[in-house]
């Protein structure tokens, strides 16, 4: 069998590691051909490809980024009034041309989408789920999630003894447009006392009554965690709106610490490169059964797969009940 990897939309720790586990698995244990396709779709387009062997897979364990280079290309979304051509037809085309049995795409939300249209077209695809926010319907844990947290929860360690310093309101603004479970994970193992998920309305007062509260009981700092996605009344980063607007109510001095991209670069943690050599595996195990049409999911500790169409359109968000929500407030914690 001839199969073709592609990695597409943002990047993320362990890319790499799944791409080796793909592709070991494959020409060791089951003898396949292995292409890499470089920057995502747009690869497929252009038929940008580079066969893999045991040899390309050195170092890739533990390298952040990928190799492949990616893009946000989607080809399904055309644009109003254009003359573009068809480009499914055209990747359709190019798969066929080069011969490969099935096309293995790691990517978030919009490459799963990208994925299911494809398999819907006709064309073998199966896919591993790819997201440092953890937002993808039917996987407890993506890929880069883990490292993403370790990498928030060492910066919100580092600014409690800042904050403590000068008796200060810290803000951390942690990636996640629509989901916060970077927020919750990092808040809670760095001991955030304040933690807003875009999931959940939060008011204002409520939050600056908290830190006040806190200030009364002789705690004079405070640890706000924000997910970038949450509701603003003013422009700006999330963090930079809610660090203002305490200091404005509350009268103590507030500072924001935007983590931005960093928390995507780098190496992947152990929980995730064994992740995603065992997805990356599994993967091709789908393939060799002629299992198509699959994303490759983490439940509990068991490594399965769904159909890519119960996937398409859903995000997987945090809720009221989950447990960690639930301890939390226990603990007085503040969600808003």
């Amino acid at each position: 069998m001839k199969i073709g990897i592609l990695t597409s939309g943002g990047d993320c720790p362990g890319i790499n590691a799944t791409i080796r586990g793909v592709s070991k698995t494959a020409i060791q244990h089951f003898g396949m051909e292995v292409y890499g396709i470089h920057s995502g779709f747009q690869g497929l387009l252009e038929k940008d490809v580079e066969r893999f062997t045991e040899k390309s897979m050195s170092g890739l364990l533990h390298l952040g980024g990928t190799v492949l280079g990616t893009s946000r290309e989607k080809p399904f979304k055309k644009k109003k009034g254009s003359d573009e051509e068809d480009k499914p037809a055209l990747i359709a085309q190019n798969v066929n041309e080069l011969g490969l049995d099935c096309l293995v795409c790691i990517g978030g939300n919009g490459t799963q989408k990208t994925a299911y249209k494809l398999s819907a077209m006709g064309l073998n695809v199966v896919s591993v789920p790819k997201t440092i926010d953890n937002d993808v319907w039917g996987t407890d844990y993506s890929f880069g999630f883990d490292s993403a947290v370790t990498i928030a929860t060492e910066a919100i360690d580092r600014l409690h003894s800042t904050a403590s310093s000068h008796n200060r309101v810290m803000v951390i603004e942690v990636m996640g447009h629509k989901a916060g479970w970077i927020a919750l994970f990092s808040g809670m193992a760095g001991g955030g006392d304040v933690i807003l998920l875009p999931e959940f309305n939060y008011d204002m007062g409520h939050v600056c009554d908290t830190i006040l509260e806190r200030a009364r009981k002789g705690k004079p700092y405070s640890i706000v965690v924000v997910a970038e996605g949450i509701k603003t009344d003013g422009g700006g980063h999330a963090g930079e709106y809610i660090a203002r607007t305490i200091e404005q109510q509350t009268g103590i001095e507030s500072r924001e610490t935007v983590l931005g991209y960093v928390q995507r670069g780098g190496s992947p943690t152990p929980f995730d490169r064994n992740l995603s050599t065992r997805m990356g595996g599994h993967a091709t195990e789908l393939i060799v059964n002629g299992e198509y049409g699959r994303m490759v999911t983490l439940k509990g500790s068991n490594i399965s797969s769904i159909p890519l169409a119960e996937v398409s359109g859903k995000l997987n968000l945090v809720t009221p009940d989950h447990d960690l929500v639930v301890q939390g407030k226990r603990m007085g914690i503040c969600f808003g």
